[in-house]
């Protein structure tokens, strides 16, 4: 009897269990129309679910590109300074040449006036041994007849050569 009775206990819950899933199943069917509904609603959570991991994706993108983009604005930034720099040290070496030069032209222009003040004879004998550009520009800032004089004093083929040297024009 007890046996018996377990049995029906049992078999009522289980009654009772098929029941409210079929009810459950029930009240799905009857929320949707039709299959072709509950697919479409299938589908719309899909997509969503899609959206939303996209959209993270995007946003961790945005973050890596503005990292990103803060990082090419440093570099940026640095490179205008080495610029700054660079344009400082080119316009201080500028002045140094144009110092350099004008101290040049004033050593030049002083050994112009010592070779002038040599006998012809003697200066025509040290111009001969000196670079070739180096004595036409000593001959340039010398006074015409003392330059002429010391041609005068050297051979014929030296004296063509600073002459041509003297007439071709330099770029420094």
């Amino acid at each position: 009897m007890r046996h018996i009775q377990a049995t029906a206990i049992i078999l009522c819950a289980l009654l009772l269990f098929c029941h409210q899933t079929f009810a459950a199943d029930t009240d799905q069917l009857e929320s949707f129309g039709s299959v072709e509904e509950r697919r479409l609603k299938e589908n719309i959570l899909q997509e969503r679910a899609t959206i939303r991991k996209e959209r993270e994706e995007i946003a961790l993108r945005k973050n890596e590109l503005k990292t990103l983009e803060e990082g090419v604005d440093k570099k940026l930034a640095e490179i205008d300074n080495k610029l700054d720099e660079l344009q400082k040290l080119q316009n201080k070496i500028q002045a140094l040449l144009a110092e350099k030069s004008a101290v040049e032209k004033k050593r030049l222009k002083d050994l112009a006036g010592i070779y002038q003040k040599m006998s012809p004879n003697k200066a025509a004998l040290a111009l001969t041994g000196l670079e070739k550009m180096l004595a036409a520009d000593l001959l340039a800032n010398m006074k015409t007849k003392s330059a002429a004089k010391i041609l005068d004093e050297i051979s014929k083929q030296k004296a063509v050569e600073l002459s041509t040297s003297f007439t071709t024009l330099q770029l420094e």
